[in-house]
């Protein structure tokens, strides 16, 4: 997997959400590189990483990941690759100390007893459009992604200048992507997470409920919950400075 590496100071492990490359991070960049260490990840099939073999799947990319940056760094994952981040630190959390999770869920559908996640009968709509125009379903969710912010026009924007920035994206991990957000879940192991973490919402995403967000920090010990008002689901957008942060007050108070 391809990896940038920006910044001076202790290591952070950055990683995308679905349909994304780690470029979408570069306000959050500017405002972390003087004190992290940055290494943002493209996940197999997104930006530079595109031809990658490696499946979408949460072990082998946690464990891809672990391989290229160094032991003992935090994570921080966005949406998606907030599952992976989560799932790295709950399989190895000597080589993971400090999990941050921005707008991600141990579990992204609704369920029985889940209400907070997406409901189905949404989440199946993005997987039956995607044979059909992968393209129009991506622009779909990256509406998804602004609606509800105060800036929803600007950060529509940045999202849908960043999508193919590094190349289209593999169709067929788009798929994966859907999948492994369709069927994860990981709430039965928040209680065993044994490393601090930050769960960092948007008060106004319309992905992630906020709530999801709330409820899973709730089972996990040494968790803080915190949510960005006026947020979406791309606070690092929008509220770059607000995330950055969080981030570092965080990452300072886990000694990490």
């Amino acid at each position: 997997m391809h990896l940038d590496i920006v910044g001076a100071g202790p290591p952070l492990v950055v990683l995308h959400g679905w349909a994304m490359h780690g470029g979408i991070f570069a306000p959050l960049v500017e405002r972390l590189r003087d004190h992290r260490t940055l290494y943002l990840v493209d996940l197999p099939g997104h930006g530079y990483s595109r031809h990658s073999p490696l499946p979408l799947a949460l072990a082998p990319c946690a464990q891809a990941i672990a391989a290229q940056v160094p032991a003992g760094a935090p994570w921080c994952g966005w949406s998606l690759g907030g599952l992976i981040a989560l799932y790295a630190a709950l399989q190895t959390p000597t080589a993971v100390p400090a999990l941050a999770l921005l707008c991600a869920t141990p579990r992204f559908v609704d369920g029985p007893d889940w209400p907070q996640g997406m409901p189905q009968h949404v989440f199946d709509t993005f997987a039956q459009g995607l044979a059909q125009d992968w393209q129009a379903t991506v622009d779909r969710f990256l509406a998804l992604e602004a609606f509800g912010s105060d800036h929803m026009r600007e950060e529509m924007r940045l999202l849908r200048d960043a999508v193919l920035a590094r190349g289209a994206p593999d169709p067929r991990v788009l798929d994966e992507g859907l999948r492994l957000l369709a069927q994860t879940d990981l709430r039965q192991s928040l209680p065993s997470l044994a490393v601090p973490s930050l769960w960092l919402a948007g008060r106004r995403d319309r992905l992630v409920n906020p709530q999801a967000m709330q409820a899973a920090a709730a089972q996990a010990p040494g968790a803080r919950y915190l949510a960005i008002e006026h947020a979406g689901h791309a606070p690092f957008l929008t509220h770059a400075d607000a995330v950055a942060e969080a981030l570092l007050d965080f990452l300072a108070g886990a000694r990490a």
